[in-house]
Formats: structure tokens, sequence, C-alpha cells
């Protein structure tokens, strides 16, 4: 060094500038080229998911993932200058230290993310619209020959923009601005959901379980969270795919021969224990094949080769889905897409988020994807599956249609739908989907206490029982004539907008369509003579200053409604006449009635047939045969 600063001095002032500058440029340059060396390195995935002994749960996924190829930082940090992502950088320097001295807690979950907006749509542009698309997914039955079941569905991804027709389908939730509040860490409940229309329209739907206030939107306006892209896809670059799940997808790709007796459901057990270590768990899954030597020997004799084969692959599932060193697996880190294993959609779409005025956010199939259509192999039938879309009655998109619709269900139903052994689960018809009606939905709220009130047909105060009808229902029953609002027997408050077909699944008649039972238990009198050739004039001796008045609470309706509840009576012709005086002549140039009928001529009528009109009289007096 001596000898370095002493030549250094012995330099000319010129050349001693020179070269105090050029080292000045030398260091920096090699300053630069490590810094952005160990910037680089420091953000790539090799470092985050290999360096950090905390990480390799994480990282294992993120290497079977559909970003396998996306930086950690792209998502972590976000795409912007080094500018914003240094500051962004050094704030997690707790995790280093955490991660040297060990204060942390298993399992880990992360607390902070970029928005959607900066980091998912960066790549995948929202105003994207994607067309529908055509799904099958295999399942096996935990029994001895795997029974396999094929699920044929249409995702109705969606997107787009409105200003172009679209934003619609799953997608939708990205155009639309959808605020909700959650003291849940892990997003698994959310009790308000705040949805903002395109006019700055507000609707509030709360969870009528939470027992929360009406203003309770207020009370936690600062605490909102925007809805977007990872709400749902949480689990994008993480998955740690269930037992269940993880087998079917081995089947299906035949890395599990499916001629295994019972391995799906030995598979299932085994991955599914607590294990004290990975070493445990995959000596456990090992001994699987003494267990098929043991319980199936002759068929391990003959295919020695395709069990060792599944034992490996369940090893394989085992270590990218448990990690018992961390505490890490497929049930710690909830999947929010989809319904079944996790709460996901149903989270919002679980039926019981209800606005104040009775509207629920929808909870429907067929919002997001058509109707399952599930075929089971052997059967070797075809899917049925209808590519258009129907045109629905406004009935099923009433926003409680799910929960409704076991109380409508009536041969209407068949118009559209193969309605033969109705909430079955063979999936022989529409109505016996398996897909519905097999699975129990445990994070769907249609028997909530408050839901069921909406919903459930109305019963008699007191007695907990639909009244009874005391009149016959025929095809040409119309209820709403009686039962409207206004009219002779109202129907209480909670019933207006019920469809006629509702009434009979609850209310049923007494008494057939007999006139002899209609009219000794009934007060609707029979018709007392025919009325061939005369349905549209009832009201020539029925009007309120007729020979028979009707009642007052008759006076709105039309002539096309008496037959409804007034019916015919079994009588001959003679006995129809009876009473009824025929015209002892002929009318030929005695068109007039009145010249001999008014009240002070020849023949005076009945004083009730004062004011009756000439054309009126031929409707009742016939002229005998002369």
């Amino acid at each position: 060094m001596r000898k370095i600063i002493g030549w250094f001095t012995s330099l000319k002032w010129p050349v001693r500038w020179l070269v105090a500058v050029l080292t000045v440029i030398v260091l920096f340059l090699l300053a630069v080229t490590v810094s952005a060396t160990t910037w680089e390195y420091t953000n790539s995935p090799e470092f985050c998911g290999t360096v950090c002994h905390t990480m390799p749960p994480e990282y294992t996924a993120y290497q079977i993932s559909p970003h396998a190829r996306v930086d950690c930082v792209d998502c972590h940090l976000g795409r912007d200058s080094i500018l914003l992502t240094v500051p962004r950088k050094a704030r997690e320097v707790t995790h280093v230290i955490n991660a040297l001295t060990q204060a942390y807690e298993p399992p880990i979950y992360v607390k902070n993310l970029r928005p959607a907006r900066d980091t998912c749509e960066r790549c995948h542009n929202p105003d994207k619209f994607s067309s529908d698309t055509f799904v099958q997914i295999r399942r096996y039955a935990d029994d001895e020959p795997n029974s396999q079941q094929s699920i044929f569905l249409i995702l109705k991804t969606g997107g787009g923009t409105r200003r172009e027709g679209l934003g619609r389908g799953i997608h939708w939730h990205i155009e639309n601005e959808v605020w909700y509040y959650t003291d849940d860490p892990l997003k698994q409940t959310i009790p308000y959901i705040k949805e903002v229309g395109t006019e700055g329209q507000v609707v509030e739907y709360l969870d009528v379980e939470a027992g929360l206030p009406p203003d309770f939107g207020r009370e936690v306006a600062d605490k909102l969270q925007r809805m977007d892209c990872i709400d749902c896809h949480n689990r994008i670059s993480h998955l740690f795919r269930s037992p269940a799940d993880a087998i079917d997808q081995a089947l299906a790709r035949q890395q599990i021969e499916a001629t295994i007796p019972a391995i799906k459901e030995q598979g299932v057990r085994v991955l599914s224990q607590q294990f004290p270590s990975t070493e445990e768990g995959l000596k456990s899954i090992a001994a699987l094949e003494g267990w098929y030597q043991e319980n199936y020997p002759d068929f391990y004799a003959q295919h020695k080769e395709p069990v060792q084969k599944a034992v490996a692959a369940l090893q394989e599932i085992f270590t990218v889905t448990v990690f018992p060193n961390m505490g890490v697996g497929w049930q710690t880190h909830p999947n929010n897409v989809g319904h079944k294993e996790f709460p996901g959609c149903f989270r919002c779409h679980d039926g019981k988020h209800t606005s104040p005025a009775g509207q629920t956010v929808r909870l429907e199939c067929n919002i997001c994807h058509s109707i399952p259509e599930i075929v089971d192999d052997k059967a070797k039938q075809a899917p049925l599956i209808s590519i258009d879309k129907p045109d629905e009655p406004d009935s099923h998109r009433d926003s409680n249609w799910l929960a409704r619709h076991r109380y409508q269900f009536d041969q209407t139903c068949a118009e559209c739908h193969d309605i033969s052994n109705p909430g079955g689960a063979d999936n022989s018809s529409f109505c016996a989907n398996s897909g519905c009606h097999a699975t129990e939905w445990k994070f769907v709220g249609l028997d909530a206490p408050a839901i069921r009130a909406m919903v459930e047909p109305p019963t008699v105060p007191g007695s907990g029982k639909p009244r009874p009808v005391p009149h016959p229902v025929g095809p040409r029953t119309d209820c709403a004539i009686c039962h409207d609002a206004e009219s002779v027997r109202p129907l209480p408050a909670e019933h207006p907008g019920y469809e006629q077909s509702l009434c009979t699944l609850c209310h049923q008649p007494t008494l057939t369509d007999t006139p002899g039972e209609t009219v000794a238990k009934i007060s609707v009198p029979n018709i007392p003579h025919r009325v061939e050739g005369q349905e549209e004039k009832c009201l020539t001796c029925h009007e309120p200053d007729a020979v028979s008045p009707f009642p007052q609470s008759h006076v709105e309706w039309s002539v096309e409604t008496c037959l409804f509840c007034h019916q015919t009576a079994a009588i001959t012709e003679a006995e129809d006449d009876e009473g009824r005086p025929q015209i002892p002549h002929t009318l030929e140039g005695r068109e007039d009635c009145l010249l001999c009928h008014s009240l002070d001529s020849i023949k005076p009528f009945p004083p009730n047939h004062e004011n009756r009109s000439v054309e009126k009289c031929q409707n009742c007096h016939k002229p005998e045969e002369l």
C-alpha cells in the first residue's frame, strides 16, 4: 500500500488527477455492478424460495403453478421503477430479522400484497372478454372399483367492459365496483358487502345471521376493501391441493391406475393423516404397498409394478402439498376459487346476504357456469348440455330463486326441464342432479331462519298449516279472481307476487268438482239453467238491478270469471225452460217487445225487468213453434 501511495504522490498533478478520476469511476462501476447483481439475485425466485428457510412450501407450490415463470417480486413488490421498489423492499427487512431470530409462528401467511390492478392486470387485461369454456372434470368414488364420474360444465368466464355490451360472467366483479368488510385475516367470513352501480347508486348486503345493525356500513366505512382478482384467485401461484382433488387428478392423468382396488380411498386416508415430519409421512405412504400385499394378495402378485407406481405418485403428492415442519397443508391455506372445500364464492353468494329491500346476493349455479351434467362412465350415456341461453321466466330471476324453488315446483317446470324423480341424486333427470342434491353444501345459508321466513309459503297464524281451499279447483280456476288484494277474500300481505302455480302446493282443495257437493258444502250457488250459447250473457240477469243481481263484491268482475266458481247444474232442457214463459206468437213484425209489455201495457213485464232493452228479451224467452 505504501508503494502505491508513493507511486501516486510521485506523479505530476495532471496525471495524478487523471488516475484519481479513473479510480473513482472504476470503483463506482464496480459498486453498481455488485449492487445490480445483488439486487437481481435477491429478487430471484431461487433466493426467495431457497435462501429463506420459511419459504419451501410456497416455493414448491410456485414451481408447479401457472405462474412458474413469473418472478415473485412482480407480484409482491410490483412492476415499478427501482425508485419505488427499493423502499418497498427495504420495509420488508423485518422478514429477514424474523427469519434470523426465528420470531415467527408457522404456518406463515402473507399480510400485505400490492393491489391486483398494479400486479395481475399488468399482464391480464381486464377489458378482455373470454368466451364460455367447455370443461370436463373427472371424479372417482371412495369405493373398491374407484367408480368414475365425469362432470361437464360450461364456465362463463366473461369479463369485458359495459361500453362494449359486456361486463358479465365470473369476471363481472372486475368491471363492477364491489366493496366488502371482513375481520378475518384469511377473509373466509364476509358479513358486509356494498355494491356501487354505474350511476353511483349503492346497495348494501348484510349477512342475516351476523346480527349486524342496519347502519353497519357507516361504522366500517374506513375499513372496507375493494374486491379484486386476488380475493378469488388467492392461491393461483401457491396452491396446495386437497388429497381427494390431487388423487382425482392423478387418476385422470393415469399417473395412478384406476384398476387398483380402493386406491382412491386408501390414498385419501393416508394423505389426510397428520405426521410429525416429512420422513414419517413418506414412510407411512410406502407402507401402503404392504397393505395391498396383505389385503389383495392375488391382485398384488399380478400388478406389483402399478401398485409401486401408485405409491410413488402418492409420495410425490405428499411432498408438494404437506409440509409438517412448517405446519403447512391444504387445510391451512384456503383456496377461494370454487365453493366445496372452502367457502370461496359462498362467502358472498351464500343466499343469506340480503339488502334492506329484500334483495339477496344471488346464489345460482348458472351465474358462473352451466348446471352440472354428471355422467357415470359405466352408463355410457352422453352428456346433454345446452349451449343456448334460455329465456328464463321472471320467477327464475328472483334473487331468492334457489331458496324458493323447492316451494314452487309443479308440472309447469316440465315445459323446460325433465322433472322426473325430483330431488333425487341418480342423475336420471334435470331435477335428480347429484351435483345439487347429493352434496352437503355446508357453506350455503338456504336454511338460515331469516331466509326461510322470506321464501317459505305462509301458514295460518297459530296453526302452522296452510288454510285448505273450501271449493273445487279445476283447470280454469284462477285464484286471483277471488284472492287479489281487493277482492272477495284478499290474500295476506306477504302473498302479492306469488304465481298461481304456488297456491295449490300449500293450499289443498277439500272438494271435488261436482255440483251437488259444491252447493251442499259451500256458498257458491250452482247455475240453475243451461249456459250453452249464453256464456257471454250472464249480466243480462245478474247485473245489480236485474232479476238475480250478483253480490256487491262482484261488481268489477267480467263475464269470463263467472264459470270459474259457479258450476252448471245437471238439468234437462224442460227444467231449464220451467219458469221462463215462452213467447206465444211469432216475432215477424213484432220485434219491439215493449209495445205490449211495458209496465202499463196489455201484458206488463215484471217490475225487476224495468229498463231492460228489447235485445235482452230473447236471451231467456223463446218463441213457441206455431
